[in-house]
């Protein structure tokens, strides 16, 4: 990597930070004026944030200093996926951006969230974390062969630059049923790692039905802060990914100016338009049963493993 590449990676994980508040306003505005409401400002979760951050956090005298650290685990695995994520440049830190690494720091994210709902001794964070780990058990598999099809795909190996890089010299040529079938997998992955609706619903805190805010339910303050900026932070790449790895078309390949700012239009645009489908699926459909759960997600996983078997089909 040269000094170049560098600064675009920093400001790439800046940017993501940056707009991560910004989407997820932007997905609750959406569906207020669905519902034929106002809604709060696209800009209310800064203000939430800067409220969280300049609290103090209240910690139970019967937690450990595990507890503690879980934010910050938290946070830094998500600056780390985001330093590894193409956000309007396919080069950033390759060779080293490997996607079967991002899994598995999608994973840790998810395993120290895991701890810190049963580490904060709450009956609600216990169910939560149970409820997440069932989840996982499915959401994993899928997640994993939807990017090996596109590995398969393309014969890049791993690297998430080489996958997004042969995808977009191959033109209309790489949208194919194993293409397709990997990107709806990744959708219902994407939705389900999230925990939003139908899986969950993230507006409420409704004790038996949660899952995302039940294992942040002990927090508050700046431990709270930073649990909620890990996982706006977390949809953002989801959605990044999504638009950069499997839709790869207008991201730079370069780093001529012109290149950047046309990859940087285009990877908005990309971001509205996925926040819109977001924020029409959680308006038009109902949160789904908890036993229902893994119907959904075994579907994703045999849409994943449909893309995997059509590379050898067709």
């Amino acid at each position: 990597m040269n000094a170049v590449e560098i600064l675009v990676m920093i400001a790439q994980v800046a940017i993501l930070v940056g707009i991560s508040p910004l989407i997820t306003g932007i997905i609750r505005k959406m569906k207020a004026l669905m519902r034929h409401r106002k809604g709060a400002s696209i800009i209310q979760p800064y203000r939430d944030l800067r409220k969280l951050f300049n609290k103090e956090s209240v910690i139970s005298e019967d937690s450990s200093l595990l507890f503690r650290a879980i934010p910050l685990v938290c946070l830094t695995s998500m600056l780390l996926l985001a330093a590894m994520t193409p956000f309007i440049y396919t080069g950033v830190i390759a060779p080293y951006s490997d996607v079967i690494a991002m899994v598995y720091i999608f994973t840790m994210f998810r395993f120290a969230m895991v701890l810190g709902g049963l580490e904060g001794g709450s009956v609600f964070g216990g169910m939560g974390s149970s409820r997440e780990v069932m989840m996982s058990v499915l959401i994993e598999p899928a997640l994993l062969i939807a990017i090996m099809s596109l590995s398969a795909m393309t014969g890049a190996g791993f690297d998430i630059t080489a996958i997004s890089e042969s995808i977009i010299t191959a033109g209309a040529v790489a949208i194919s049923p194993a293409l397709l079938l990997a990107g709806t997998s990744f959708i219902i992955t994407m939705i389900a790692e999230n925990t939003r609706v139908p899986f969950d619903n993230p507006d409420t805190h409704l004790e038996l039905t949660m899952v995302h805010e039940g294992m942040i339910i002990e927090y508050s303050g700046k431990n709270l802060g930073m649990m909620e900026l890990s996982s706006m932070l977390r949809l953002t790449i989801f959605m990044t990914l999504l638009g950069t790895l499997f839709f790869p078309w207008g991201t730079a390949m370069t780093l001529g100016a012109t290149d950047l700012l046309i990859a940087f239009a285009v990877i908005i645009v990309k971001l509205l338009v996925i926040a819109f489908g977001i924020a029409l699926l959680e308006s038009t459909i109902a949160k789904m049963r908890l036993f229902a759960i893994p119907n959904m997600l075994t579907a994703s996983f045999a849409l994943s493993l449909m893309a995997m078997i059509s590379l050898y089909i067709l």
